[in-house]
């Protein structure tokens, strides 16, 4: 554990254990926090913390599956007397506290894990293994960081439930499942999110990053993250022997003339300053040297910021596809099969007057150089579906660093390759990842909340 940023009292430190149980902070409800006084409240429980951190870490579930990690957090919620109802939209916990007439503010935090067999080589790594739905055994690991998510969303409840006095209005804390699926706030918003418990005005969450110093802040105005699709082209021909294509119509061929066609989607036909992606991810097809097939099987991610941009690439993809089908002579029963899947993760987008706002605040709280503004991601988080519900909510999603310095300074000089989200070597420094958030989200809601 790394301590080297909080200095600990002796006495304060024996309350952590109580206060892990109780789940009511250590500190004291006396005058207004500034970020100081936070930063020691968040230290004094950190060997609280540190012991949840590691028990989520060591026991993920998967997408839909975080019924043990969520009836876990939601006993902590109830301790700190949020009217708490479960299962809502699967999995799903939803804590409210009123506290007078005021905004009223949702912090969420996600809670699955990911079908990925560990190798950090951390003393609580993950051994667990289970199935997935279509029956796959796989290793299952917190490899996008959602146990410092769960961590400091605990802590930021505590802090808050802790100093009533320095706030008014509700708090809507949220453990949303399914996020690594791109369904969990859909599934939540459409089980009466927002007609069933307080409506939010306002909306927060945050990422652990892999790319940014262990402690470190950053936050991007206006799109954050993107429009994440998937994709399913079959190209369909006629098969045949491989020593006689002139008798075939070859879906190999057609395929790979798609793939290279389908690469002037985002280089000839979209403004070079609205950026898109088109990958080909798969392609599969055929059994045998010697057998031309009748089919073979594309699977892309697109990747996008606007609904406009997301459209224009969908309609674009069924276009290139059936024209080089056409230029191949496929006859129009065999034209290629296009279908997007119908779930999809929408572009999170922070309003981009309430992100300056967020970010000049964190700015004025933390050391200079430990809030950054980042640059948008092409990455996918569902979050955004709660500002797409309505437009009228003051929504902001920001990032973490969670890389340790040591790691950073070796990758600056080219010595080392830093592991991403999602890989089994991500180990975030969960102490900085979990304080600096928490103390971060505690802020902001007690500025959205002030009296």
């Amino acid at each position: 554990m790394r301590h080297a940023l909080w200095v600990i009292m002796v006495a304060a430190s024996l309350s952590s254990a109580a206060t892990a149980q109780t789940g009511t902070s250590s500190a004291p409800a006396a005058s207004p926090a500034p970020s100081r006084e936070i930063a020691a409240m968040i230290a004094r429980d950190m060997d609280g913390l540190m012991t949840l951190y590691r028990d989520l870490h060591a026991n993920p579930e998967l997408s839909e599956q975080e019924s043990a990690t969520a009836a876990k957090l939601a006993r902590r919620l109830k301790a700190m007397t949020f009217n708490v109802t479960e299962k809502v939209g699967g999995n799903g916990v939803v804590g409210v506290m009123k506290n007078g007439e005021g905004p009223v503010l949702l912090i969420r935090a996600d809670m699955d894990g990911l079908p990925v067999t560990e190798q950090t080589g951390l003393p609580f790594a993950s051994k667990v293994r289970t199935k997935t739905a279509d029956g796959m055994e796989t290793g299952v690991m917190h490899a996008c960081g959602h146990d410092t998510h769960m961590t400091a969303f605990i802590e930021t409840a505590r802090l808050l439930s802790s100093m009533k006095d320095r706030w008014q209005g509700t708090l809507v804390m949220i453990l949303q499942p399914a996020e690594e699926v791109g369904r969990g706030a859909r599934l939540m918003l459409e089980d009466g999110l927002f007609t069933r418990f307080p409506k939010p005005t306002h909306a927060i969450a945050f990422h652990d990053a892999a790319n940014l110093p262990a402690g470190t802040i950053g936050y991007t105005p206006g799109y954050a993250l993107a429009n994440v699709d998937s994709v399913d082209i079959v190209v369909r021909g006629t098969g045949g022997h491989g020593a006689y294509p002139q008798t075939a119509k070859d879906p190999i061929v057609l395929g790979a003339r798609i793939v290279g066609a389908l690469q002037t989607l985002v280089s000839r036909e979209q403004d070079p300053l609205d950026p898109a992606v088109v990958t080909v991810g798969s392609f599969v097809g055929g059994a045998k040297h010697n057998i031309i097939p009748d089919e073979a099987k594309l699977l892309l991610t697109v990747r996008s910021y606007s609904d406009e941009t997301r459209e224009r690439l969908i309609r674009g993809i069924e276009r290139i596809a059936r024209g080089e089908a056409i230029a191949a002579g496929v006859p129009e029963n065999r034209m290629p099969v296009v279908t997007v899947k119908d779930e999809y993760t929408p572009a999170a987008y922070n309003p981009p007057a309430f992100a300056n706002r967020m970010g000049d605040l964190l700015k004025s709280h933390f050391p200079a150089g430990r809030v950054v503004e980042t640059k948008p991601s092409m990455g996918g988080e569902d979050f955004g579906r709660y500002y797409r519900a309505d437009k009228s909510i003051d929504s902001f999603i920001f990032w973490v660093g969670g890389v340790p310095a040591d790691q950073m300074a070796k990758a600056a000089a080219g010595q080392l390759t830093l592991p991403s989200l999602h890989s089994p070597f991500w180990a975030p420094e969960a102490d900085k990842v979990i304080a600096t958030a928490s103390e971060a989200t505690t802020m902001m809601a007690l500025d959205i909340l002030k009296r």
